[in-house]
């Protein structure tokens, strides 16, 4: 009821400020008090407890990178319900992103598209917020991840170095990592997908990766071909990774003519039949093990 009395409002607003606006309510302490009042029923549903990776899950409900790229909300996604969440894209370097305007719309297809380009304030200032947040309000009850990416400028033979530069920053204050290779809007970022590329990458990451070793997941593209997947996922368990997730936004071009992605319910039967599809393809590899 209260979204269904808002939408009219927030739709009239450029979707960036209100993104940004939504931010900064969030982050306010007497947000966390009152979604507590609102949403407290959220976090008492039983039965849906998971335990991964040693890690407690209350819910499988978490809140994907892309909305709080630098831990801004961190005290109001508990109180609303999550699972987990996950923080970023952190680059290690701040950058602002791709020029504006880069976010819009599609209420038709129930969809919005972005080339945002990774705005980040860059992983010291996003680890210092997080350790700051952890010492003086103690580990939230939900799992908090951090999705990491490359520099923009960086070229793509040193992006393994951008990866593990800004895990190091995370390692003791994350619960788990997800490296993002598949986002479509920072130049040559997903040919980082290729076999050869992404092994350098996990490869780097593992040599940092010590006893308790971090769950490292990697997020792939919706929209390459299946053959490209397959190879990806014998690189994720040749190098023990954590998981896969699905998926990224789907390359496509926006409405000033540039490319970017698209993400919502257009994904929603893409993104369903590539779960199915990694699902079997990494049984069939376990079971052929056994």
């Amino acid at each position: 009821m209260i979204y269904n009395l808002l939408r009219p409002l927030l739709f009239s607003l450029d979707p960036e400020l209100v993104h940004l606006c939504s931010l900064k309510v969030l982050s306010q302490p007497f947000f966390g008090y009152l979604s507590r009042a609102l949403f407290s029923p959220l976090m008492e549903v039983k039965g849906l407890e998971k335990e991964l990776w040693g890690i407690h899950f209350s819910n499988p409900i978490g809140l994907a990178a892309g909305f709080d790229k630098n831990g801004i909300g961190l005290q109001a996604w508990e109180s609303l319900g999550f699972g987990f969440v996950e923080i970023g894209t952190v680059t290690p370097l701040p950058q602002t992103g791709n020029p504006k305007p880069r976010l819009t719309r599609l209420p038709q297809s129930e969809a919005l598209w972005n080339s945002l380009g990774f705005p980040s304030e860059g992983a010291e200032k996003v680890s210092q917020r997080l350790r700051k947040f952890l010492m003086t309000k103690g580990k939230p009850r939900i799992a908090i991840g951090i999705n990491i990416g490359k520099n923009r400028l960086t070229p793509l033979e040193e992006a393994a170095e951008d990866y593990k530069k800004c895990f190091s920053y995370f390692k003791d204050l994350a619960d788990f990592f997800v490296v993002n290779v598949s986002s479509p809007n920072t130049v040559g970022l997903r040919s980082l997908q290729e076999k050869k590329r992404l092994e350098l990458i996990l490869e780097a990451l593992n040599s940092i990766n010590m006893v308790p070793k971090s769950p490292i997941l990697v997020k792939i593209a919706p929209d390459i071909e299946l053959r490209t997947i397959a190879d990806i996922l014998s690189v994720l368990i040749e190098k023990e990774a954590g998981g896969v997730v699905v998926a990224n936004t789907m390359l496509a071009k926006g409405p000033w003519g540039h490319m970017g992605g698209i993400s919502g319910r257009p994904l929603s039967k893409i993104s369903t039949e590539l779960i199915r599809f990694v699902k079997k393809k990494v049984l069939g590899v376990f079971q052929s093990l056994e």
